[in-house]
């Protein structure tokens, strides 16, 4: 099949929910700031996609953002759960390729989705690996179950793990170049886009103030 859906997983942004690692050195309020910003680079970098997307929100609908988008609320006790739930809801609705993503990306654009997209056509699976030993994008070419159960998730090592079993399954995978996610402070001040974003930079040093 070519059909092919993005989909988004986002967090409702509330304060003192999202960013939390990040929130303890520079305040729940900042660490929202931060999130805002990094929501704004995930709508950029899907702006000329000409491809289905879907934004699944973490705990309820939010009419007021991402218009003009299919919208859904993950289901799921943990990350795994919710991101097969997904998966498979596309596979369902009869997608061939499909790409999820987080929020909270620096780097990501529009580029690297299109790449794991066509990249799917030859492989069963492909990831961005993140720094810090997980991974910012999955893709799958039909629904691959381990990918999704019995990882440690938020560890580092959870993409090596996921790749070993890959190979011993001999389902076929590639990889994307290696971005950093934003979790903690030091995450975000050797992020270059932060060192760029003087607006940014200008609201957390208000917060503490």
């Amino acid at each position: 099949m070519d059909k092919e859906l993005v989909i988004v997983f986002v967090k409702n942004a509330q304060l003192g929910k999202v960013k939390t690692r990040l929130a303890k050195t520079i305040s729940d309020k900042a660490a929202l700031e931060v999130y805002s910003e990094l929501v704004k680079v995930t709508e950029n970098a899907l702006k000329f996609l000409d491809t289905d997307i879907q934004i699944y929100f973490s705990k309820h609908l939010e009419n007021s953002n991402w218009n003009g988008f299919s919208k859904a609320i993950q289901q799921g006790e943990d990350l795994g759960e919710r991101m097969y739930n997904a998966f498979q809801n596309g596979f369902s609705e009869g997608y061939g390729r499909i790409v999820l993503i987080g929020s909270d990306l620096p780097d990501i654009s529009e580029k690297y989705i299109r790449l794991a997209l066509e990249k799917l056509k030859e492989n069963d699976t492909v990831f961005g690996p993140a720094e810090d030993g997980g991974y910012y994008l999955v893709g799958l070419s039909k629904m691959q179950d381990c990918i999704f159960k019995n990882k440690p998730w938020s560890q580092t090592q959870l993409l090596k793990e996921t790749l070993n079993e890959l190979k011993q399954k001999n389902i076929s995978f590639t990889t994307l170049e290696t971005l950093n996610d934003i979790d903690t402070f030091e995450d975000l001040t050797a992020s270059t886009w932060y060192r760029n974003n003087n607006a940014l930079q200008e609201k957390i040093k208000q917060t503490h103030d």
